[in-house]
């Protein structure tokens, strides 16, 4: 529980970068928590998810009607979300994913959860999603996915892609980076 909180604080120490994890100390965790709610929430969050795995009774429910009564973030504390979620804005967002990867955002007023049918998204590490976006059922976004203000995505976004629209629809896909070695020319 602690390694992936302190991935969540990293997010927080410098505005748009993952901090380096030797800057996360207990002072700047504190500091980090007394200045910014939403990070506050995670910890709540992380706590629930420990209990719930543990299988310790209660906690979990707890954890969850506290963030909900005290944050507006509705989080499935059983769903297993990676290290390095960012919900700056977390007043109106649902987040009940089959699972996320690690250092995911996920902006303001967002809806990721079921559709139609008792199946959740899957959602990549890296991926980022906008304010007011919806992902909805059975799909898959891939790593490093961008999903645009207001979308509506309700098919498999791939890796690297960017959507968005009602319905969402992939508009670019990057490549991947590959580092280049030192003394390796083209």
């Amino acid at each position: 529980m602690r390694a992936t909180f302190r991935k969540d604080a990293q997010r927080w120490v410098i505005p748009s970068k993952i901090a380096d994890p030797a800057q996360v100390t207990l002072g700047v965790t504190l500091k980090l928590l007394w200045q910014y709610l939403p990070l506050q929430a995670m910890l709540f969050f992380r706590m629930g998810a420990w209990a719930h795995q543990k299988h310790i009774p209660l906690f979990p429910g707890l954890c969850q009607r506290l963030i909900y009564f005290l944050y507006g973030l509705d989080i499935t504390i059983g769903a297993p979300i990676g290290g390095g979620l960012y919900v700056p804005h977390p007043v109106g967002t649902v987040i009940a994913p089959q699972s996320m990867g690690e250092n995911c955002s996920v902006i303001a007023s967002v809806t990721i959860g079921m559709r139609n049918e008792w199946k959740f998204p899957r959602i990549g590490n890296n991926v980022f999603i906008g304010a007011g976006a919806r992902v909805l059922g059975d799909i898959q976004i891939g790593d490093d996915c961008m999903i645009g203000a207001n979308a509506v995505v309700v098919k498999d976004v791939p890796a690297g892609a960017t959507a968005v629209g009602i319905p969402a629809q992939v508009i670019k896909i990057r490549e991947p980076q590959i580092p280049h070695e030192e003394g390796v020319h083209d």
